[in-house]
């Protein structure tokens, strides 16, 4: 199977030298469905420029069979509803594939549109599409990530937690996910002390921040992403709660980072791919992984740009589309293209190694997430544990 890390072999600043491949009349169009506006808009923007990156570097090396690649994008304005509405119409033109959306709810309500095609490739790690399906999801998965967070206050010697989720999909996706981890073996010494809930709406936690307080934990998980973050962060910050926080990867951006900044917990940590690590001699990467990421960070280089969650949530599952695209043949079908896919394994990316037979679906398991700690002083986030959220030494 050729990767297609040996397609993008020559860095960015190399090709940009190349003379530019003739194409084939005609453009290689693949739909993107992404929250370019609203709530989601954080994420959404990011994935967007993370494609239109990736889509000049697959069009200097050649496109697809001969056709320049385009992404187009369309903003469902983190609406699961302008989400449906937008996949009824990209649809009537038949793609075999469509790219996005970014948020867990319009994730879910566009999965029923693909259950026979197109293939839909979810940026949202939230969702958890069946095995054998059209739709796959990208990222860590957000069970995965939470069970490295738990396992990494575990290995700190923090037992007594707190945990504030929302009422909306990404909160009861949370909570289905904290009460299966937390019912196994390995977590039998870790308890709840307190778990209230709130609405993504809410412009204030204090109440529950004096339940947790009252609870006196060692540590506190805020589960959220975007704004219902920030109400979190805010409230534990002005509610006086100090002990050390931990919260969605989906908050491992700059934009969140920065904009929060006046009210982000002292220690706050984040869950993420393995992409945090780049540059970090303490953690071993796949030889493969490590030369991904390497030419993943130069080109953003190149184009000005520090990526960052959001960017690669838009990134491996675009490079892995347009990988199957490039070795499949010029008029492969969706089934097909589900059929490849299902079957991708030892494909280096970003993100790690991805192994659809191992993780049906999304390709990345548990052993592809470290944790990281905000540092405000470096502008960037520290690893703190190696994969799987044991702590590092």
């Amino acid at each position: 199977m050729r990767l297609f890390t040996r397609a993008l072999g020559i860095s960015f600043v190399a090709s940009c030298l190349l003379t530019a491949p003739a194409f084939a009349a005609g453009s290689y169009d693949i739909p993107v469905i992404a929250s370019l506006t609203g709530g989601g808009a954080f994420l959404g923007q990011e994935e967007q420029q993370a494609i239109q990156i990736l889509e000049k570097l697959v069009n200097q090396t050649g496109g697809i069979h001969g056709r320049k690649v385009n992404f187009v994008f369309h903003d469902d304005q983190s609406s699961p509803q302008q989400s449906v509405q937008l996949a009824n119409q990209v649809l009537a033109a038949k793609p075999i594939v469509v790219l996005g959306t970014t948020l867990v709810a319009g994730c879910n309500a566009m999965s029923p549109l693909m259950q026979n095609g197109p293939v839909m490739y979810c940026f949202s790690p939230g969702i958890h599409p069946p095995a054998g399906g059209y739709v796959f999801t990208g990222g860590v998965s957000t069970f995965d990530q939470a069970q490295a967070l738990v396992n990494y206050f575990r290995g700190r010697g923090w037992t007594r937690l707190a945990l504030m989720t929302s009422t909306d999909a990404t909160g009861q996706d949370a909570d289905k996910g904290f009460a299966e981890l937390l019912a196994r073996p390995e977590n039998k010494g870790i308890a709840i002390v307190a778990h209230p809930h709130f609405n993504p709406t809410d412009v204030s936690v204090s109440a529950q921040i004096e339940e947790i307080k009252a609870a006196k934990p060692q540590a506190f998980i805020g589960w959220a992403t975007g704004a219902p973050s920030a109400t979190i962060f805010r409230g534990a910050v002005q509610g006086g709660l100090t002990v050390p926080m931990g919260s969605t990867g989906g908050n491992m951006t700059y934009a969140q980072m920065h904009r929060f900044a006046a009210f982000l917990p002292h220690e706050l940590y984040l869950p993420s791919s393995v992409w945090a690590v780049h540059g970090d001699p303490r953690v071993k990467l796949d030889p493969a992984v490590a030369k991904k990421q390497s030419e993943y960070f130069a080109a953003f280089a190149a184009a000005g740009v520090k990526p960052d969650e959001g960017s690669i949530l838009g990134w491996d599952p675009a490079t892995i589309v347009v990988d199957a695209l490039r070795t499949l043949p010029a008029n492969a079908t969706a089934q097909q293209l589900r059929d490849y896919l299902l079957k991708v394994k030892g494909i280096a990316g970003v993100n790690g190694v991805y192994d659809f037979a191992a993780a049906p679906q999304r390709g990345l398991t548990l052993d592809n997430i470290v944790v990281s700690v905000w540092d405000a002083k470096a502008d960037t986030w520290r690893v703190v544990a190696s994969p799987t959220g044991v702590p590092l030494k």
